[in-house]
């Protein structure tokens, strides 16, 4: 693309006038002359090598932003792209403010970072907006991520040729390679909508709808009492579009990771599209309640789930990629409702809903159930693949939950001969099985066809879809099945917001994701 160069290693072959070496410099010549008796040349003098000139060099400083304190100026940073200006975020965002993109300059959260205070669950507007441009480089460390609270918000939107990055330091000096994790936190989306599992412990539930009038959660982990949660289901955390977020998932508390992107309590008004999450040590999106539509996710090299839906989150999700690392990866979906601690299924409010139009999963040898689904939350699938190598395609837990499956249709799978599908915690295989297969169009001993992992073959081609628009009319009407139809549709709608890597290969103009794009 025009407006992107990729990650270059300068060499020979990038030199107009210069090759490797001293002894390839090309002389510029006589233009031609003839010279009769030339006198006695004097030696000519070893030429000295043109220098290799980083791709990047640094901003002559940082940006001024209206809250107090600004933005500091931490030095600079170089890795295999060059050197780069650092920008230190402030510990919290007290004013609205806007961070440019600016050649040769990084911004770096540095611990927590919070983007205005929580306002709290009956709070009504919007105090704090970080706007950031595309194009825009975030690193961290270790503990370091970023909190949008309650009643606040983010407009983190990049474009299809520049997108924003959230990496690793280690990804900036060039340690990072395509089996790195836990560099870093990862981003945090709150908000005031409802959830299902209240920080007290204290249920909502259909028989008392009132029971906890103010159920909030708490965010899982963090040292300082971060809650999330209220009332309007319309509630925005801001927009998050073409982002990608890179090697996330440091642990803030034991057996406490945050995921690439975590939500809570993010309502309808929040638009998040076009997500790229990249080898986290967690799962790769995590919601927890509120409830909002999404599209356009690629969830590459996740450690745990790549998805997981809880706490009375109401999600509807167009378009999704998920790809296992060899070594690593848990289940590609995790759905749950009641609070994990409790694994009584109840009548909580709202109950976990989550529908995926148009997937393709593409799992390890050896992970668990490609899709579980448990506590009574509801479950529906539509137009999918599912390269399932060993694992069992579903596992649906407990009567509550298999009463409330939305539907499973025009879905296949080379999933196992014994048991593909299979029931637990009061549910038999063969019950789960019935429910699952009382979809339409769908074929669990499917022969998988699929190139570069998740485009369609001729197989998959072949396969009738199902009108997902009957279920949302967020979901448009397609006729097929899977995320990627053909190849030309691989470049246009994941293209260069994405990034390279042995897992998946988009042919991405952003380069490998163990690199950085320097954008013109």
């Amino acid at each position: 693309m025009k407006n992107i160069q990729r990650t270059l290693v300068l060499g020979c072959s990038l030199l107009a006038l210069a090759g490797c070496g001293a002894d390839e410099i090309v002389s510029p010549g006589t233009g031609g002359d003839i010279i009769i008796n030339n006198p006695a040349p004097t030696p000519t003098p070893t030429p000295t090598p043109t220098p290799t000139q980083s791709l990047v060099t640094p901003a002559a400083g940082c940006p001024t932003i209206a809250t107090a304190g600004g933005l500091v100026d931490a030095g600079t940073i170089s890795g295999p792209t060059g050197t780069y200006r650092v920008c230190q975020l402030p510990a919290r965002f007290t004013s609205t403010d806007t961070l440019p993109r600016i050649p040769g300059l990084v911004y770096q959260i540095n611990g927590r970072v919070d983007v205005g205070t929580d306002r709290g669950f009956a709070s009504t507007g919007t105090t704090v907006t970080l706007t950031v441009e595309p194009g825009v480089i975030f690193f961290a460390q270790q503990d370091s991520f970023l909190v949008v609270n309650r009643g606040n918000a983010i407009q983190s939107n990049g474009t299809a040729d520049r997108p924003i990055i959230w990496t690793s330091r280690d990804n900036i000096i060039g340690l990072s390679n395509d089996n790195s994790q836990q560099q870093w936190g990862g981003v945090v989306l709150l908000g005031r909508a409802p959830i299902s599992d209240c920080s007290n412990g204290v249920f909502n539930t259909v028989a008392a709808p009132t029971n906890n009038p103010t159920c909030e959660g708490r965010l899982e982990g963090a040292a300082t009492a971060t809650p999330f949660g209220g009332t309007n289901a319309a509630d925005s955390s801001g927009s998050f579009r073409f982002n990608q977020i890179r090697f996330s998932g440091f642990e803030l508390a034991p057996n406490n990771e945050l995921q690439s992107l975590t939500t809570g309590g993010a309502g309808s008004g929040t638009t998040i599209e076009n997500l790229l999450s990249f080898n986290s040590s967690d799962d790769g999106v995590e919601f927890f309640g509120g409830g909002f539509n999404a599209r356009n996710f690629a969830i590459i090299g996740a450690s745990d789930d790549s998805i997981d839906v809880d706490t009375g989150a109401i999600v509807n999700v167009d378009t999704m990629i998920a790809v296992q690392r060899s070594t690593t990866g848990d289940r590609l979906i995790e759905l749950d409702s009641p609070n994990v601690a409790d694994r009584t299924p109840s009548n909580n409010i709202p109950q976990t809903r989550f529908q995926l139009n148009n997937f393709t999963f593409v799992t390890r040898d050896a992970s668990p159930q490609v899709v579980q689904a448990r506590g009574g939350a509801a479950l529906g699938l539509t137009n999918g693949v599912i390269n399932a190598g060993t694992n069992q395609c579903f596992q649906i837990d407990e009567p509550a939950t298999l009463a409330a499956l939305i539907g499973v249709d025009s879905v296949v799978g080379d999933c196992p001969a014994v048991d593909p599908i299979r029931g637990g915690a009061g549910v038999t295989n063969a019950d789960a099985a019935a429910a699952i297969n009382a979809g339409t169009n769908n074929n669990f001993a499917f022969m998988i066809t699929l190139t570069n992992n998740v485009v369609n073959g001729t197989g998959e081609a072949g396969r009738t879809a199902f009108n997902a628009n009957t279920r949302s009319t967020f979901f448009p009407t397609r006729t097929f099945i899977g995320a990627i139809q053909n190849a030309a549709a691989l470049t246009s709608i994941f293209g260069n917001w994405t990034c390279n890597s042995a897992t998946q290969n988009f042919s991405s103009a952003t380069g490998a994701c163990t690199s950085l794009p320097v954008f013109s």
